[in-house]
């Protein structure tokens, strides 16, 4: 029988593993905590602004010759509008604005821009190509926002699709000098049930500083992730049960609940 306290606490007792940059990450260290959880939080990528090069400020200060600006992830709101900013203040609003997701769109706004095209499902590259607004772009301008590498989908298709494409990278993600000690007693402990990650590159960051034994004892867990891909990843690197969620923070939540139900 399900009691009312397992409603109100679904996750009590449940300890997460949150490896999400410390700065993006508050919002899902609240939320688990009001579910109940017990949160160990081991930042295992670190985003950072790249030097502002001359390529980089000529895109900037063209942008209103470009039909859209195209955002990949809250870090491209945040970092691209910091340099835009520096070199055209107020820039973006007559520019058409598109987000790869809600989280990436709540950004937009939160920053003042408001004409923002986002899918409302999915929070991907091909939910995002999928939409109307650009299955025909001959003739257009689009400056994607986004950090040093990353997929080329986007970017790909929409020349095929007719468009004049240029990247804005303004940031890069690195592994950051996460002191692995408290990840390593959590584990001993066993207070740690699921492990959660957001990005294939955390991942790989993730069993790059916790050492091998770690890996081995974090590759037995559940592992949560907003994406196939990311949970294909960490097939390929042998963790037993990756799940794959609904999109975003929420659908993270959601499979965390679902997975940990008490019936």
């Amino acid at each position: 029988m399900t009691s009312a306290g397992s409603l109100a606490k679904p996750l009590a007792d449940i300890g997460v593993l949150v490896t999400r940059p410390i700065e993006q990450s508050m919002r899902l260290i609240g939320c688990l905590h009001d579910l109940g959880a017990d949160v160990i939080a081991f930042p295992a990528l670190e985003i950072i602004a790249t030097p502002q090069s001359e390529a980089l400020t000529e895109r900037l200060a063209s942008i209103d010759e470009c039909d859209w600006a195209l955002f990949v992830s809250p870090s491209a709101v945040k970092f691209g509008l910091a340099a835009l900013r520096q070199v055209r203040p107020d820039a973006l609003a007559p520019v058409r604005a598109a987000a790869v997701g809600a989280g990436t769109a709540a950004a937009l706004r939160k920053a003042g821009c408001g004409n923002i095209v986002v899918p409302q499902q999915g929070a991907d590259s091909e939910h995002l190509l999928a939409l109307p607004e650009f299955a025909d772009l001959t003739g257009q301008r689009v400056l994607i926002f986004r950090g040093e590498g990353g997929r080329e989908l986007i970017a790909e298709t929409l020349r095929a699709r007719g468009a004049q494409v240029d990247y804005a990278a303004c940031y890069r993600r690195v592994c950051p000098a996460t002191d692995a000690a408290p990840l390593h007693a959590a584990l001993a402990q066993r207070r740690i049930q699921a492990v959660t990650v957001f990005s294939s590159e955390t991942l790989d960051n993730l069993l790059q500083l916790c050492g091998d034994a770690a890996a081995e004892a974090l590759r037995a867990l559940p592992l949560f992730a907003p994406h196939i891909r990311i949970a294909g990843h960490a097939r390929a690197l042998h963790f037993v049960q990756p799940i794959a969620t609904a999109a975003g923070e929420s659908g993270v939540l959601a499979g965390l609940v679902e997975y940990f139900r008490h019936d």
